[in-house]
C-alpha cells in the first residue's frame, strides 16, 4: 500500500465509517464485497468509495470487488490502529468519566495511563484501576511517562493552561473536548469536539421538521 500526498481532510473523516463497516462485515463472515453493495450498506456513492480508497492504493478487482478482511486490514494500517497510544485524560467530570469508562477504546489499542483531575471529592477513586490524581501531578507524569495522546476534558477558562504544559512535554496528540479553539504549534495534531457544534448542526438542519 502507496499513501498518495495531499490526502483530503473530507476522505480522512470518512475513513472511520469505513472503519465500522467493514469492521461489521467481518464479524458477520462476508468475504467480498462490491463498492456498489458496500455504497447500499454505508451511505457514500460507489464511485465516491473506490475514489476515497484510491488515495491510498489499489484495493479491488473489477469483477470481483473487495476482500473485505484485507481492506479492513488496510483501513487499520491507514488509520494508525496497527500501534498503541498511551493516553491520559485531564478533566474527570461527567465527560472525563465517560471517555475512561468506553472499553472500546482499549480495543483499539488506545490504553488510558493516567486521569486528572483538580476536584479533591474525585481525587482517589479509581476507574477501571486507575486512580485520579491531582491535576498539579500532570507535569511530573507526563516527564515519566511516554504519553501520546493526552484528552483535555476541562472547562474553557483551564484548556489553555492544560495544552501548553502537555505541549511543553512532547505529547503530540490532543483530544480537546473544551468548548475553545486552543492554540498549538503546528506539530501537535488537535482533534476538537465540540458538542454544542455539533448539536447546533442538529438544530439547523431539524428546525424546519418540527
Amino acid at each position: 500500500m502507496e499513501k498518495k500526498k495531499n490526502i483530503s481532510m473530507a476522505v480522512i473523516r470518512r475513513l472511520p465509517k469505513y472503519h465500522r463497516y467493514l469492521n461489521e462485515l467481518v464479524k458477520n463472515d462476508v468475504d467480498r464485497i462490491s463498492s456498489k453493495e458496500l455504497s447500499e450498506k454505508i451511505g457514500f456513492t460507489a464511485s465516491q468509495i473506490r475514489q476515497d480508497l484510491n488515495c491510498f492504493g489499489d484495493f479491488g478487482q473489477q469483477g470481483y470487488g473487495y476482500n473485505v478482511k484485507e481492506l479492513c486490514k488496510e483501513i487499520d494500517i491507514i488509520l494508525g490502529l496497527t500501534k498503541e497510544y498511551n493516553t491520559i485524560i485531564i478533566g474527570a467530570g461527567n465527560i472525563g468519566q465517560a471517555i475512561a469508562n468506553y472499553i472500546n477504546f482499549e480495543k483499539l489499542g488506545f490504553s488510558l495511563k493516567g486521569i486528572f483531575d483538580i476536584n479533591p471529592k474525585l481525587l482517589g477513586l479509581k476507574i477501571h484501576d486507575i486512580e485520579i490524581q491531582d491535576i498539579d501531578n500532570v507535569d511530573d507524569f507526563l516527564k515519566n511517562n511516554n504519553v501520546n495522546i493526552a484528552i483535555i476534558c476541562v472547562p474553557r477558562k483551564s484548556a489553555q493552561k492544560v495544552a501548553e504544559i502537555i505541549i511543553k512535554n512532547n505529547v503530540k496528540g490532543i483530544w480537546n473536548f473544551a468548548p475553545v479553539d486552543l492554540v498549538t504549534p503546528e506539530d501537535v495534531i488537535v482533534e476538537n469536539v465540540h458538542l454544542s457544534d455539533s448539536l447546533l448542526t442538529l438544530s439547523c438542519l431539524l428546525k424546519d421538521k418540527i
